[in-house]
């Protein structure tokens, strides 16, 4: 039973994990630059955090998609329960505002969140372990279940074993008062 209630655990990744934030796919639609260069700067940043540089996003109206992997993933990591400001930002001399944003783990459906600003950009990011938070609740209720199944075996075990002691003691005790007599009736034999 306990390894059972260990690999259950181990299989539950989902309130321990690791949250980050990795970009998908981007699609800019306009350029913050100062003299409409047709090579845009782009990043992502998070309050409290510094920027994370697109360099492959080179130009408007192209979607570019990412394979998580590249040297500047992840753009964040993202607490349980907690929201970050973050935004898309563009300019090289004077930095402009794309869009700024709460993004949060319950934003992401099945690991995967858009967020779209009209006549700015859309983008697509992703988190495998961000869920809503009754994920998390979920654990908790399965870590539960599993300790009360456990708990609950371990009790009939031990009741089935004071019964079969119980019993013992018991085919003991008549075995002992039934010696007793013959031996009263072997003594009382003796004498006469």
């Amino acid at each position: 039973m306990v390894v059972v209630l260990f690999f259950a655990l181990s299989s539950i990744p989902v309130s321990f994990s690791q949250r980050f934030v990795t970009l998908d796919t981007i699609d800019i639609f306009t350029t913050h630059e100062l003299f409409n260069t047709s090579k845009p700067t782009v990043y992502f940043r998070c309050n409290g955090e510094g920027s994370v540089y697109l360099p492959d996003v080179k130009e408007a109206n192209f979607v570019y998609t990412f394979k998580g992997k590249e040297s500047w993933q992840p753009l964040t990591e993202l607490p349980e329960n907690k929201c970050k400001q973050c935004g898309l930002y563009g300019g090289i001399l004077i930095e402009d505002t794309y869009d700024d944003w709460e993004l949060c783990s319950s934003d992401f459906k099945d690991g995967k969140c858009t967020h779209f600003k009209q006549g700015q950009f859309r983008a697509t990011f992703l988190c495998p372990n961000c869920t809503a938070s009754n994920s998390s609740a979920s654990a908790v209720i399965v870590i539960i279940a599993l300790f009360g199944v456990y708990k609950y075996c371990h009790r009939k075990r031990d009741q089935q074993d004071q019964s079969r002691s119980k019993e013992q003691e018991q085919e003991q005790d008549q075995a002992r008062s039934k010696e007793s007599k013959e031996q009263e009736k072997d003594q009382a034999g003796n004498r006469n």
